[in-house]
């Protein structure tokens, strides 16, 4: 269940005759993400409390606000864990050039417990076939999806077929059409193997489940 991911609120539109602020990148990484855990063990107990009261919108702006710090280009998520009850989530989006702050960040990570655990990119769901998706008014089953896979010199083309998906419109096709993979793959995977991507309207001959693909694409490199 991911309650919210974003590095600033949305809904904060600025006057468009004022500037959006340039927000400061800092130089050592190392450093930053020191004085990111830091003030997240300040803010640990308001943060567990509410969760504890399944309203994570109290907590979502300091957060924003400590991510933003360690690199304005962030994005952060808190999830349910799969080892742990809850799990923070950090995440460049597998841009490279983000990669050396969120390394420093992990790093530099307390040791998870049985309340939190913690990751750098998006981790992959358990069973993505078990999760439903509300978008656009339709509830999308992520089990329906069917995938063709090509896979040459180690990269995987995919098209991805949803009896929904037509039915969508182009803003909300586009989100579906990444979203089940990456949970099923994980965010970093995803980004590591997969090429090309397509949408399409029929089933392609030879399809095959999201967890045969997870299976398909993890034996390319012997991931676990």
């Amino acid at each position: 269940m991911r309650w919210f991911r974003r590095s600033r609120r949305e809904d904060d539109v600025p006057d468009p005759r004022t500037p959006w602020p340039e927000q400061e990148v800092p130089a050592d990484a190392d450093a930053a993400a020191v004085a990111f855990w830091q003030r997240w063990f300040e803010l640990l107990p308001e943060v567990n409390a509410a969760l504890g009261d399944r309203e994570p919108q109290r907590v979502e702006n300091e957060l924003a606000s400590a991510v933003a710090r360690l690199h304005p280009e962030l994005h952060f998520s808190l999830e349910r864990g799969q080892r742990a009850i809850y799990a923070l989530v950090v995440s460049g989006q597998e841009d490279p050039a983000l990669r050396p702050y969120t390394d420093a960040w992990r790093r530099a990570a307390p040791e998870e417990d049985a309340i939190w655990e913690y990751h750098d990119s998006v981790p992959p769901v358990p069973d993505p076939t078990e999760v439903t998706v509300n978008l656009g008014g339709h509830r999308i089953t992520l089990g329906d999806f069917r995938v063709a896979a090509r896979v040459e010199d180690g990269a995987v083309d995919v098209e991805l077929y949803h009896p929904e998906l037509a039915e969508l419109d182009e803003a909300a096709r586009s989100a579906l059409t990444f979203l089940p993979l990456d949970a099923t793959l994980g965010e970093r995977l995803a980004g590591e193997r997969l090429r090309r991507v397509e949408a399409v309207d029929s089933e392609p001959a030879g399809s095959m489940s999201l967890l045969e693909l997870r299976d398909l694409v993890r034996g390319l490199d012997g991931a676990n």
